[in-house]
């Protein structure tokens, strides 16, 4: 049995990730958002450093013990323009901070230590964003800036870890079919974003899943490290 803890799984990639994952028969999964819902979710606003430690707690409980696949999906995509108050960009940026990679940071510390006093290794999988190679709008230096430091982070982990069994892979979604970029979308021009996305359209939630699925449970030791994009060739690299 496979048990993975997965954050942000209330909407979006999260949800198509829950709905994936729990079709597997030997995955136990428990999700994390803001607000509590299902039996299989706890509550916790990443806002709230003490929060992400509790989270991790309280996900060790519901899973006996064992946590062996951590996926750090959860993000708020917040516009932070730089002609704003002063004191509202700080917040802005050191919201987007804490939710968006510090947040991950502190569940991926909790899982790594865990994983060492077991013994026997686990899986990280980060789902970061196109931005954090590509950058994004200019109300968004935060969250692009956020999204870079998990990338580098993850391959951090990677490099570290690896003859511990320790397993660290990240995502690069491009627009990908959620509320955050359904906003973005209309308030930047859907068709001309679009124009620049090769495919022709953004990326479904359950594509998105399915990378997860794999790297979380099938993708092989040796591409521990690795980041992969998932933009409609918008970005290649």
């Amino acid at each position: 049995m496979t048990h993975i803890l997965l954050t942000g799984a209330s909407r979006g990639i999260g949800a198509a990730a829950v709905a994936t994952l729990s079709t597997i028969p030997d995955v136990t999964l428990v999700g994390q958002a803001t607000t509590a819902g299902a039996d299989h979710m706890l509550a916790a606003d990443f806002a709230d450093p003490d929060a992400v430690d509790r989270l991790w707690r309280d996900a060790l409980d519901r899973l006996d013990g064992r946590i062996d696949v951590l996926v750090n999906n959860a993000g708020v995509f917040e516009a932070n323009p730089i002609d704003g108050d002063d004191d509202a960009w700080r917040d802005g940026w050191a919201r987007a901070m804490q939710v968006n990679l510090t947040a991950a940071a502190q569940l991926s510390r909790r899982a790594i230590r865990h994983w060492q006093v077991r013994g026997d290794g686990g899986r990280l999988v980060n789902v970061a964003s196109r931005a954090a190679y590509r950058g994004d709008s200019p109300a968004h230096w935060h969250y692009a800036a956020a999204k870079a430091g998990m990338v580098a982070m993850t391959k951090t982990i990677a490099r570290g870890y690896a003859k511990e069994g320790i397993l660290a892979f990240a995502i690069c979604p491009g627009f990908t079919m959620t509320g955050m970029a359904d906003d973005y979308l209309a308030s930047r021009g859907g068709d001309r974003l679009l124009a620049d996305i090769p495919l022709g359209r953004v990326a479904q939630p359950e594509e998105v899943a399915t990378m997860i699925r794999f790297l979380a449970l099938d993708a092989p030791a040796s591409m521990t490290g690795a980041v992969l994009d998932i933009n409609g060739a918008s970005y290649v690299r």
